[in-house]
C-alpha cells in the first residue's frame, strides 16, 4: 500500500518506534492485548476468525473492564523514545477497535536522562510530566491526529518518555510520537553519520514510496530484509526517483556508502549523490556510478565538494529501485554542533 502522509508532522521519524529502539516500559494493565504492540512499526493486522485463551486478537494494547471499586480512574502506558526529540505531533490509532475503544485519550512528555525503570516513571509526581494532547474525545477503528502547535511551549522542550492516557480502559492499536530528534551533542564529535536519523537527519523528500519509505534507509543499523529498506514502484516514463535528507546539522562531507544488501532483481542501475547549501547551491558528491545488486559500496566525497558546508544530500537513483542503507560520514561545522547544542 502506498504511504499516505497526513499532516506536516508526520514527515518527521516517529521516535517512538520499536525499529528505532523504542520501548513500552510500563502500563497499568495488559490483560487481552500486550502493551508491546503500540509501537510495531508495521500498519495494525486483523483477522475477525482468532480467538485465544483470553479472547479476540487484537494488534494493539487491550486492558480489561474497568470497574467503579478498583483503585484508580483509568489505564495508561509509558513509552520510552528510541531517540528524545522535541514533539511535532502524535497519532493515537484505534484501528480495529470498535467495541472497546476508549471514549477519551490523553498524551503527557517528561525528560528523564537517568535510567528509571517503568516502576520509577509511574510513581513521577504529576509536575514531573507536561501535556503534549489534552484530555481530547476518541472514535473506534480511527486515526486520530494530534498536531502541536507552532510556538506551544510543549514543543520546544526535549521528551524522552511519553505517557498515553486511556481514559477510562478499552484498545489501542498504535502509538506514533512525530518529532525532531535532539540527540546529546557529547556523542557527536568526530567523524559521525550525519545522515542517521538518530543523529537528528530525516527525510524531507521522495519521488516515490510505493512500497516502502525511504526513512527506513536512515535508520538503525543494518536492514534484515528487504523490507527493512526504501523500494519504489516500477518505473514506466521517463527521469529517475530520488530522495533528499535533511542532514543532523551543517557538516562537511569525507565518504558515503550505499548499500543495496537484499535488493537483489530491484537495485538500481547507477546512482548519484548531491551535496545541497544552506543556500541551495548544489554540488557533486558522488557522479553517476554504477552499481551492483546486493552490495555495500563505499565513495569518497569528490575533492571539489570536501571542503563545503552541506545541510542536505540528495540520492538519486537510476532509472528506479530500491536500496537498503545511506550511510553519510563528516564532521560538524562550528554552527552545526551550535544548531544540535541548542536543541539538546
Amino acid at each position: 500500500m502506498k504511504h499516505v502522509i497526513h499532516k506536516e508532522f508526520q514527515h518527521f521519524p516517529d521516535l517512538a518506534n520499536r525499529a528505532l529502539a523504542g520501548s513500552v516500559v510500563y502500563a497499568t494493565d495488559e490483560s487481552f492485548a500486550e502493551r508491546e504492540n503500540l509501537i510495531m512499526p508495521h500498519e495494525p493486522l486483523f483477522d475477525p476468525a482468532e480467538f485465544g485463551n483470553k479472547g479476540k486478537v487484537y494488534d494493539g494494547w487491550e486492558t480489561r473492564r474497568r470497574r467503579h471499586e478498583e483503585i484508580g480512574d483509568y489505564d495508561f502506558a509509558i513509552v520510552r523514545l528510541g531517540i528524545p526529540g522535541q514533539i511535532m505531533g502524535v497519532v493515537v490509532d484505534t484501528a480495529w477497535f470498535t467495541g472497546n475503544f476508549p471514549p477519551e485519550v490523553a498524551v503527557w512528555g517528561t525528560c528523564q536522562d537517568d535510567l528509571l525503570t517503568g516502576r520509577e516513571l509511574a510513581e513521577l509526581p504529576a509536575d514531573q510530566w507536561f501535556e503534549l494532547v489534552p484530555r481530547s474525545p476518541a472514535q473506534g477503528d480511527h486515526q486520530h491526529l494530534f498536531e502541536i502547535p507552532e510556538g506551544h511551549p510543549a514543543r520546544r522542550r526535549r521528551v524522552t518518555h511519553v505517557k498515553l492516557d486511556m481514559i477510562p480502559d478499552g484498545g489501542i492499536a498504535r502509538l506514533r510520537v512525530h518529532g525532531r530528534p535532539a540527540p546529546d551533542p557529547r556523542f557527536l564529535a568526530g567523524t559521525i553519520d550525519v545522515a542517521a536519523m538518530e543523529n537528528g537527519a530525516r527525510v524531507t523528500e521522495c519521488s516515490n514510496m510505493f512500497y516502502s519509505s525511504p526513512a527506513q534507509a536512515i535508520g538503525l543499523g543494518r536492514a534484515v530484509n528487504m523490507g527493512g529498506g526504501w523500494e519504489n514502484a516500477r518505473r514506466r516514463g521517463e527521469g529517475n526517483d530520488h530522495f533528499t535528507v535533511e542532514l543532523a546539522a551543517e557538516s562537511t562531507l569525507r565518504w558515503v556508502e550505499v548499500d543495496t544488501s537484499y535488493f537483489v532483481f530491484n537495485a538500481p542501475g547507477d546512482i548519484r549523490l548531491t551535496g545541497i547549501t544552506a543556500d541551495g547551491a548544489e554540488a557533486t558528491l558522488v557522479p553517476k556510478t554504477r552499481v551492483l545488486p546486493d552490495t555495500r559500496h563505499r565513495f569518497l566525497i569528490a575533492d571539489a565538494a570536501s571542503t563545503q558546508r552541506f545541510t542536505h544530500v540528495r540520492l538519486d537513483v537510476y532509472p528506479d529501485g530500491g536500496l537498503a542503507r545511506l550511510r553519510v560520514w563528516g564532521e560538524l561545522t562550528d554552527k552545526g554542533a551550535q544548531d544540535i547544542a541548542a536543541r539538546w
